[in-house]
C-alpha cells in the first residue's frame, strides 16, 4: 500500500451483464445477504466514498445498519458542489462525520450552502476533484482503508488512474441491457486490453442466488 493514499476498495452490485442499474437508475437488486455483508465491510473501513450521480440517484445514508460497529466517515466527491439540500447525508452530517469534496470552480453560493452543514470541505483540482490528491489528503487525515460505492463515473476515474486496490462484485442473478444502462465502469474506456489493470482473483463466496467475486490488483 502506498503511503500516499489509503487502501481503496471498489464495491458494487451488478447484474450478470455487467450493470450496476437499468436505464431508468433503478438498482435494487441486492440480496439480503449481500447487504449484510456489505454493511459488515462497511464497520471495517475508515470511510466510504461515493460520487454526486450516486448521491442523488439513490439518496444513501452510508451508515452500518445491518450489523454491529462503527459508522466510516462519509466522503462525496462533487466537483461543483452542487448536493441536494434535502440530501440524507447532509441531514445527519452533525452525527456522522462527512466530507464533500470540491473544485476549485465551486460557485460562492454553493460553498455558502455546505458551511451551513457541519460537514469538512476539501477544495482540490481545478475544475474537477483531484482525485490522487484527495486521496493524499484522506491519507493525512488518516484514514487507511477507503471503500468506493460510486457509479460508473467514479469507479472509471479510479481504475483509469490505477488508483485503486481490491475489486469486490456481487453478481445479481438479472439481466438489464440497454445501451443507456449504467455498466460498472463508464468513461472513454481502454483502447486496448493490455491497458487494463491486471487482476488476481482472491476467493469466491456464493451468497444464495448471488455469487461474490473479489478480486485484488496485481
Amino acid at each position: 500500500m502506498e503511503k500516499s493514499k489509503p487502501f481503496v476498495i471498489l464495491s458494487a452490485g451488478i447484474s450478470i451483464d455487467g450493470k450496476i442499474s437499468t436505464k431508468n437508475g433503478h438498482s435494487n437488486f441486492s440480496s439480503t445477504e449481500d447487504i449484510r455483508r456489505l454493511h459488515k465491510l462497511r464497520s471495517k473501513v475508515d470511510a466510504i466514498l461515493i460520487g454526486k450521480n450516486t448521491a442523488l440517484q439513490d439518496n444513501p445514508l452510508l451508515t452500518v445498519r445491518y450489523t454491529k460497529g462503527k459508522n466510516p466517515i462519509r466522503i462525496i466527491v462533487d466537483s461543483n458542489g452542487e448536493i441536494s439540500t434535502k440530501s440524507k447525508i447532509l441531514k445527519t452530517s452533525n452525527k456522522v462525520p462527512t466530507i464533500i469534496a470540491v473544485s476549485k470552480r465551486i460557485s460562492k453560493n454553493n460553498l455558502q450552502k455546505l458551511n451551513k452543514y457541519p460537514v469538512k470541505v476539501i477544495v482540490t483540482g481545478e475544475k474537477t476533484v483531484n482525485m490522487k490528491s484527495l486521496l493524499k489528503k484522506l491519507s493525512d487525515q488518516n484514514i487507511k482503508t477507503l471503500l468506493v460505492e460510486g457509479g460508473g463515473t467514479i469507479n472509471w476515474e479510479f481504475i483509469k488512474k490505477n488508483l485503486f486496490d481490491e475489486l469486490i462484485v456481487t453478481i445479481s442473478p438479472h439481466l438489464i441491457g440497454g445501451k443507456n444502462a449504467i455498466s460498472l465502469v463508464q468513461g472513454e474506456g481502454f483502447d486496448k486490453i493490455s491497458k487494463s489493470p491486471k487482476l488476481r482473483l482472491k476467493s469466491i463466496k456464493r451468497l444464495k442466488n448471488h455469487l461474490v467475486l473479489d478480486y485484488l490488483k496485481v
